[in-house]
């Protein structure tokens, strides 16, 4: 049985196939298209979707859509109906985009030369949120689990809590458009200068450099509720009237300001794009943070008194922040936390998929996943080919050669692009498409600046570390395959891995499994044996871009940075 799943006309739009409820392919089309957070129908990656199945879209049995305009349909309406005038605009954009939603199977048709009536009777549509708790649960490892999505917005819901018992999950509660907590945290991400979609990294970033002094005031915008919710002080925010994430033609996520002048009454004037940061909006930023945390604390705490499980599963874009991952077990009773690979809206594709193969169709729950490798590979010969078809100078070693090799300019201060295998599928690099770097470097965030990224200071840089040395480096232990969790670097190893140790004495760690990612695990190990430090420094290989997907990209990224080498499977490009 094949399912093909789609996360369209929505940001970090992607597509995924599962084979017998296997995951054979799943890709973001930004890593085709090269736009970052591309929103439109992912053509490109369907194609390689089906293309790496070996099949045509008339030979897939079900196409799973993470989008259902027609849920919560009388809320919509009812929203409608109290917010004449400021809902109707938004309700009218959403109304034009759901459109395009129904019409998949003429997209679909044009792209694979299938019949539409053929598409059409295929088409499952499953609502966001279910999507996303699909997307955790059914890739888990866990047999009943409870279930928490979290993100801006989709299909008029907000927030989800639910269970998953076996292949079937039952949604318990959930909060309703516009009350939301990723819309909280993207206000204020706004009014701290970061303007683009996608920037609440920045900061999560910024906020261990503050003190939390302003927790007390945020209050006053967003409320606990007794049942595990919240409610929040519609003063802060800007009706729907004035604002909705919209699509520029070449597929860019958009959104104006979430916030209103009420806000920058109590909390200041919004600070300006390129204006230099102030220890105030260090404070704010930490603010955020601790308080969004406190919010996390309390769903989930909520939710595991009234489940009495000891596995979670967390999902949606507001599951992207690793701070609050990493302080979720230690401030609850649930003993184990899975999150995705993606668990922002491209893990919808996943999602979907699994959710029509496990909840619609009834089959068994395949293997948990742990790996994220399911994107675009390159044979050696390839590379070589097209190395030679630029007149590129380079070398192929065998494995042991290349390892030797790469361990040595690392150790003499190089930065290694790092090409291997598969690509992940996610916001993150994870050892397939990476550059690498030296964690025993204090100068490593500046080298790497200078070098290659050009991003703010404040922004820290990631340990992959081999997943047998977690306990003597971190002190907390537990798998993050994902480089989904922030834990506190033992302070003793601070000064050994400075590169990467957050200012606040923490890393967002990659634990990498010799099982999972063998040729990643083997050249930590590598310079483990030359330096007794079994980390690397991993950061994205990209440079302002969607993370490269080809030796196109790859090969250009190197040319127009400072990158000392490239390594694309066996082949060695130097400078």
């Amino acid at each position: 049985m094949t399912i093909l799943g789609i996360n369209a006309y929505h940001a970090d739009s992607s597509a995924a196939i599962l084979v017998d409820g296997r995951l054979v392919a799943a890709a973001e089309e930004e890593r085709f298209t090269r736009i970052k957070h591309w929103a439109g129908f992912p053509a490109k990656a369907i194609s390689f979707c089906l293309q790496e199945t070996g099949i045509d879209l008339a030979q897939v049995d079900h196409i799973a859509v993470g989008r259902d305009p027609g849920a919560k349909l009388g809320k919509k309406l009812l929203y409608l109906l109290k917010n004449p005038a400021g809902g109707f605009g938004t309700v009218i954009s959403r109304v034009q985009n759901s459109g395009k939603i129904l019409s998949l199977q003429k997209e679909l048709a044009r792209i694979t030369g299938t019949d539409e009536s053929v598409i059409q009777s295929k088409i499952h549509r499953v609502e966001h949120h279910r999507s996303h708790l699909a997307s955790a649960f059914f890739a888990s490892p866990f047999k009943e689990a409870a279930l928490l999505s979290i993100d801006g917005s989709g299909d008029f819901t907000t927030t989800m809590t639910g269970v998953g018992i076996g292949n079937k999950i039952t949604v318990i509660n959930s909060i309703d458009f516009p009350v939301s907590a990723g819309t909280f945290y993207t206000a204020f991400t706004q009014f701290l200068g970061f303007s683009h979609y996608g920037d609440e990294y920045k900061v999560m970033g910024l906020s261990s450099y503050g003190v939390p002094r302003y927790v007390d005031k945020l209050r006053d915008i967003i409320q606990f509720r007794g049942d595990g919710m919240f409610t929040w002080n519609s003063r802060y925010f800007r009706s729907a009237r004035d604002v909705a994430v919209t699509y520029s033609k070449e597929h860019i996520p958009f959104s104006g300001p979430l916030y209103t002048g009420y806000l920058e009454e109590q909390f200041g004037r919004a600070r300006a794009k390129g204006e230099a940061l102030t220890q105030y909006h260090k404070d704010l930023a930490a603010s955020v943070q601790q308080f969004t945390e406190e919010l996390i604390f309390h769903i989930v705490n909520h939710l595991q008194a009234l489940t009495g499980y000891k596995d979670l599963c967390f999902a949606g874009g507001v599951a992207q922040n690793s701070v609050a991952n990493g302080k979720i077990l230690q401030n609850s009773r649930f003993e184990n936390l899975y999150i995705p690979p993606a668990a922002h809206d491209a893990g919808i594709s996943i999602g979907a998929a699994l959710y029509v193969y496990n909840q619609t169709l009834d089959q068994p729950r395949g293997a948990a996943l742990y790996g994220a490798y399911t994107g675009s590979k390159f044979s050696n010969a390839e590379i070589e080919t097209y190395l030679q078809s630029c007149r590129i100078s380079y070398s192929r070693y065998t494995d042991e050669e290349l390892y030797e090799k790469v361990v040595s300019s690392l150790v003499n201060s190089g930065v290694i692009g790092w090409f291997q295998g598969r690509a992940e599928f996610g916001p993150r690099a994870l050892g397939m498409r990476s550059i690498l770097v030296d964690p025993r470097r204090d100068d490593a965030k500046e080298l790497l600046n200078n070098k290659i990224k050009r991003r703010e200071s404040f922004r820290p840089f990631a340990p992959s570390i081999l997943k047998e040395y977690v306990p003597e480096y971190f002190e907390y232990t537990g798998e993050s395959p994902f480089m989904e969790k922030v834990f506190p670097i033992k302070k003793e190893k601070r000064s050994i891995i400075p590169a990467v140790t957050h200012v606040d004495g923490t890393g967002r760690l990659q634990t990498v499994d010799k099982n999972v990612s063998p040729r990643y695990y083997r050249l930590i190990d590598a310079f483990r044996k030359k330096t007794g430090v079994p980390i690397l420094l991993n950061t994205s290989f990209n440079e302002n871009e969607p993370i490269v997907n080809s030796p196109a990209e790859a090969l250009d990224c190197f040319i127009r940075t400072k990158m000392d080498m490239l390594v694309m499977e066996n082949c060695v490009v130097e400078r």
